[in-house]
């Protein structure tokens, strides 16, 4: 199971003002309590289902007090555990379009969570907000490409382009990216490109300038992964960032912004 130090990016990071860290610290463990159910290896889909529609009727418990003091949206976090009743299903991806509409559902609702919670944004930042969401979602569905299908029998990779370049699922399994799915993970993150290129006007919409410094520094971690991504094998290792590479790369991205 993963924690904040797992992510790829800062959880609650020191450039947010001390009264917000303790609400987003509970936003991020309600959705990875619900994450870590959908992602479960030992609950049957059933289980998966019950638990997560549980999560859902008790998000005035364990999130109410927090939204009820910030004025946040609860819906927010209902999004996100209907995100996850699809990864319970392992449902396949179909196209871009629908990976797109999935991180609609599992990653744009934290985004656009913070920045409700530090004031909003000039006209225009939910596009922004989305886009850099949904680049960080597909950078980590990239990552996870053979743990995802053995584990759990999942596949976020487009079936339409899967098919275009004679990809099978035994190729998400193998030792090392064959040429067909190298090619396929490269579209993915051309995609991922074009994400970054919409997010890039997010700081400086963003109200709280601390929030906007924070997306800044995301936004220069997520660059630097999708470009090692497309240098290095994410079947033949873990592709990431190390822990004070990111710590340096996000202070880097968060003063430029």
């Amino acid at each position: 199971m993963k924690g904040a130090g797992d992510e790829n990016f800062p959880v609650a990071s020191a450039l947010l003002p001390g009264w917000a860290r303790p609400h987003v610290m509970r936003f991020y463990a309600f959705a990875r309590a619900a994450d870590d159910v959908a992602d479960s290896d030992s609950l049957s889909i059933e289980q998966k289902r019950a638990s997560l529609n549980a999560m859902a009727r008790d998000i005035a418990m364990t999130l109410g007090p927090s939204l009820a003091e910030t004025g946040v949206s609860d819906q927010y976090a209902r999004n996100l555990v209907a995100a996850f009743r699809r990864d319970a299903e392992n449902p396949r991806t179909v196209d871009w379009a629908d990976l797109m509409a999935y991180c609609a559902l599992s990653a744009a609702p934290v985004g656009r969570y913070l920045v409700e919670l530090m004031g909003g944004a000039e006209d225009g930042w939910e596009t922004a907000s989305d886009s850099l969401c949904a680049a960080l979602q597909v950078l980590n569905h990239i990552q996870d490409v053979r743990d995802d299908f053995v584990r759990l029998g999942r596949v976020y990779v487009p079936a339409d382009w899967m098919r275009a370049h004679g990809v099978v699922d035994a190729d998400l399994a193998g030792a090392s990216c064959a040429p067909g799915l190298r090619a396929v993970l490269d579209r993915m993150l051309d995609g991922v490109d074009r994400l970054l290129a919409d997010a890039r006007p997010l700081p400086v919409r963003i109200r709280s300038r601390r929030l906007g410094r924070e997306a800044g520094g995301i936004l220069a971690i997520a660059g630097l992964l999708a470009r090692r991504l497309r240098r290095r094998d994410p079947l033949a290792e873990r592709v990431e960032l190390g822990r004070v590479e990111t710590m340096a790369v996000f202070a880097w991205g968060a003063l430029r912004s």
